[in-house]
C-alpha cells in the first residue's frame, strides 16, 4: 500500500469555545500517525463551527471533499479522519462508504487501525457501534447542559447572551468556581439601563391603559426612540432593521424577565438534522407553554414591571377590535394548546361567538395531517368548569380567573380537555 495519497478531513464544533488551529493540529497528527509508512497527505479539508450531525453536503469543506471524490483527477486515493466523531455521526459513514467505494476511494480510521471494510463483520459492527456512540455523546452532553441550565436558573444566575432591552450587564462578584475566580472571572447580573428602562416601563403602562401595539410602535418611531438593534448595534449585528416593529414591542411585552425573575426554557428547538443547519433556526424554534418554563426561586434582578401588571398586559391581547370598532373578547386566549400537534390554538370569531381552532399546519397539508380542530368557547368553559369541580352556575369569568391564577394550560382534543398545571417550587 505504499505511496497512497490521502485527503485529510477534520472538524470542530465551535469556534468560540474551541481553538480551530489546535483542534486541527491534533486531528492531523493522529491521522499522520495512522498512515505512517503507507502514504502522505496531499489535500486537507477542515470544517470549523459545524455540528457532527450536519450532513456532509451541508458542511462547506466536506461538500468540497465530496465534489473532489467524484473528480477522476482528484489527486488522492483515500480519505483519513483523525477521530470518528470528527467526521461522522450515526449512520453517515455507512451511507457515504457506498459513494466512496464506487469512486475507488478508501476511508481510514484510527479506530479501525486502517481502511474500513464493511465486507467484514468486525468492521460492520465497529462502524455501527461508533455511530451509535457518537449520537449518544451528543444526547448526554445536551442533557447535562439542560440540567445545568435548569439549576442555574433556579439559583437566579444569569445564563448569558444579550441583556434584554431595558437592562444592562454588571459584575456581581467573583465566579463561584475557584478556578474561574483565580483567573479573574466574575458572575454578572442584570440591572436597569437608565437609557432604555424608561421606554420599557412606558410600554407596559401604555399597553395596560389599552393602547394598541401598532399605536405604540408608531409613537416610538415618531419620537425616534432607538430600537434594541439601534441602541446596541454591536450585540445585534444579526438585525438589519433600525425601526420599531410590532414584533419587537410584542416580544418585550411578553418577556416575564421584566418582572425580576430569571426565566429559562421559554422556547424549544426541534433537533431535526435532516433540515440544513442554515434553515433550521427559523423553521424549528417555537414558544413553550408557561407551565414548562423554569423560574428562579427568588427575584434575580430589579423588576421593571409588577407581576400583576405584567399578567394584566398579557390579558389585553384577548380584546381585539375589528374594522368596525367592535370589541371581541376571547377569555381563553393564550391558555389553549392543541393535543394533536402541541401548537397554541388561535382565536376565531364564528357565527357571532368566540371560538378557537388549530389547523396543525407546520408545512403543506397531507393525508396524514389531522382535521382542523374547532372548539366553541362556551363548550370549553363548560368542560373546564366540570373538570375543576366548580358549581354549574359559575360564571365564565370565574372559571378563567381560576385557570389563570393557577397558571394552568389546557390541552385540547376534539372530545376532551386536559388541564396541566405547572410544577412550582415549594421554596418560592
Amino acid at each position: 500500500m505504499g505511496g497512497l495519497r490521502f485527503a485529510f478531513y477534520g472538524r470542530t464544533s465551535t469556534t468560540e469555545h474551541q481553538d480551530p488551529v489546535t483542534s486541527r493540529a491534533w486531528q492531523l497528527e493522529v491521522a499522520q500517525e495512522l498512515i505512517a509508512g503507507y502514504g502522505t497527505i496531499t489535500a486537507t479539508f477542515f470544517d470549523a463551527g459545524r455540528s457532527r450531525r450536519d450532513r456532509w453536503r451541508d458542511r462547506p469543506q466536506a461538500a468540497e471533499l465530496l465534489a473532489a471524490v467524484r473528480d477522476p483527477d482528484r489527486g488522492f486515493d483515500a480519505i483519513v479522519v483523525g477521530e470518528y466523531e470528527r467526521g461522522f455521526a450515526g449512520d453517515q459513514l455507512e451511507r457515504l462508504l457506498a459513494l466512496f467505494r464506487r469512486h475507488g476511494v478508501q476511508v481510514w480510521l484510527p479506530e479501525a487501525g486502517g481502511p474500513v471494510d464493511l465486507e467484514t463483520p468486525e468492521h460492520r459492527a465497529l462502524v455501527r457501534m461508533l455511530g451509535a456512540q457518537s449520537l449518544r455523546e451528543v444526547v448526554r452532553a445536551r442533557h447535562r447542559a439542560m440540567a445545568a441550565m435548569r439549576a442555574l436558573t433556579e439559583e437566579g444566575r444569569y445564563l448569558g447572551g444579550r441583556a434584554p432591552y431595558g437592562y444592562r450587564l454588571v459584575e456581581a462578584g467573583p465566579h463561584p468556581h475557584p478556578a474561574g475566580a483565580r483567573r479573574g472571572r466574575s458572575i454578572v447580573e442584570l440591572e436597569p439601563d437608565p437609557e432604555t428602562a424608561p421606554t420599557v416601563r412606558w410600554l407596559f403602562a401604555e399597553r395596560l391603559a389599552g393602547r394598541s401595539i401598532e399605536d405604540l410602535v408608531e409613537v416610538l418611531n415618531q419620537r425616534r426612540t432607538p430600537c434594541p438593534a439601534e441602541h446596541d448595534p454591536e450585540r445585534n449585528t444579526h438585525r438589519a432593521g433600525r425601526r420599531w416593529t410590532v414584533e419587537t414591542v410584542t416580544t418585550i411585552l411578553r418577556n416575564p424577565r421584566y418582572t425580576g425573575w430569571q426565566v429559562w426554557n421559554r422556547q424549544s428547538v426541534d433537533h431535526d438534522h435532516t433540515t440544513p443547519s442554515d434553515q433550521r433556526r427559523h423553521r424549528m424554534t417555537r414558544r413553550k407553554p408557561a407551565h414548562q418554563r423554569v423560574l428562579s426561586r427568588r427575584r434575580a434582578h430589579t423588576p421593571l414591571v409588577g407581576e400583576r401588571d405584567f399578567v394584566a398586559v398579557q390579558r389585553v391581547r384577548a380584546r381585539r377590535p375589528n374594522r368596525r370598532g367592535e370589541t371581541r373578547e376571547y377569555l381563553l386566549a393564550g391558555l389553549l394548546r392543541c393535543g394533536a400537534c402541541g401548537r397554541r390554538m388561535e382565536s376565531r370569531w364564528v357565527h357571532g361567538r368566540p371560538g378557537y381552532r388549530c389547523r396543525h399546519l407546520r408545512g403543506p397539508r397531507t393525508e396524514a395531517t389531522p382535521p382542523t380542530l374547532h372548539l366553541r368557547e362556551t363548550q370549553l368553559i363548560t368542560r373546564i368548569g366540570h373538570t375543576l369541580h366548580l358549581p354549574a352556575a359559575a360564571s365564565p369569568r370565574l372559571v378563567v380567573d381560576t385557570l389563570r391564577a393557577d397558571r394552568a394550560v389546557m390541552i385540547c382534543h376534539a372530545d376532551s380537555v386536559v388541564i396541566e398545571e405547572p410544577r412550582v417550587s415549594t421554596e418560592r
